[in-house]
This record gives C-alpha cells, structure tokens and sequence, in this order.
C-alpha cells in the first residue's frame, strides 16, 4: 500500500472513530479516547490505538463473515493499555 492509500484508510478511520465518539456510540469509544488523553496520551496517539481495535474487529468480522461485533469491539477497547 502506498502513503496516499495509507492516508486514505488513517483519514477514514479517524472519521468512523470521530463519527462514534460525536454520537456517543458506542459510549465507550468517547470513553476511551478520554482517558488516553487523561493518561498524557496525544490526541493522534489515542486515535490510532482506538483504530487498531477497530481495524482488528473489522479484519475479524470480514474473515468470518459477520456482522461486527460491538460487544467484543467495547471488550477491546476496555482492553487498550493503562498509564504508561
């Protein structure tokens, strides 16, 4: 994949995670991405690490063949490191 492909897939990942945190759904993303930055987290960090997961629920769902699957999603998500 080259960087313009790259940038595509980070931009439009940021969107999803931007769209789920402005929605509040699920409120878990929004709770997350708080307390990353509350950690000390920059704001480009913590949106990647929240795109990570989602990404790992998105490859998982499509290899399976099924819907995605928010309760492992917000699993996940609980699941991004503590403090540093």
């Amino acid at each position: 994949m080259d960087n313009d492909n790259k940038m595509y897939v980070r931009e439009a990942l940021f969107e999803a995670i931007q769209n789920q945190i402005d929605k509040n759904n699920p409120k878990e993303t929004k709770f997350t991405y708080d307390r990353l930055i509350r950690e000390g987290r920059p704001h480009d960090e913590a949106m990647r690490l929240i795109a990570f997961v989602l990404v790992r629920e998105m490859n998982d769902m499509l290899k399976a063949g099924r819907p995605f699957n928010e309760a492992r999603y917000i699993k996940a998500l609980k699941a991004l490191p503590k403090k540093r």
